[in-house]
């Protein structure tokens, strides 16, 4: 389990454009390591356009935006063009990252029980060190909250 002040597991996966990323690529700045189920689905597609929609507040904060799914790098690239994402989707397919953040997991959705990821996004600091958890994220909800706390934090 990740905890507040652990040095944020570092990672390599490839982006939605192929490109093999890795956590340190965005060493000395605020990221927001966001985990979500799917791509194209609609809570999903709300939280990734609200992140959209204040990018440039991020960016003003000296902030990052990282997505991560389970999803092919076919499919985030089809996510990011159809709605002009600017920020970067990695794909997790066989759920390495996933696991080592701790949000695979046993989900509930219609009365059934299955195994995904749990919506969950991660503040990393600058010095690379987990400054704040989010579960239960409210996809409409998050940008804004991370921004007030990226602000809080500085």
């Amino acid at each position: 389990m990740i905890t507040i002040s652990q040095v944020a597991p570092a990672f390599t996966l490839p982006d939605h454009t192929g490109t093999q990323r890795s956590l340190a690529d965005w060493a000395g700045q605020w990221v927001l390591l966001y985990f979500y189920p799917k791509d194209d689905t609609p809570g999903c597609t709300t939280e990734a356009c609200s992140l959209r929609d204040n990018l440039p507040k991020f960016t003003d904060s000296k902030a990052v935006v990282v997505g991560i799914s389970a999803d092919s790098v076919k499919s985030h690239a089809k996510f990011v063009a159809k709605y002009g994402l600017p920020f970067t989707l990695l794909a997790d397919e066989d759920k390495t990252v996933c696991q080592a953040y701790g949000i695979w997991g046993e989900k509930k959705f219609m009365g059934r029980n299955f195994l995904g990821i749990q919506r969950t996004s991660f503040l990393i600091d600058p010095a690379g060190k987990v400054a704040k958890i989010y579960e239960h994220v409210k996809p409409a909800e998050h940008a804004a909250q991370v921004l007030a706390d990226i602000q809080a934090l500085q």
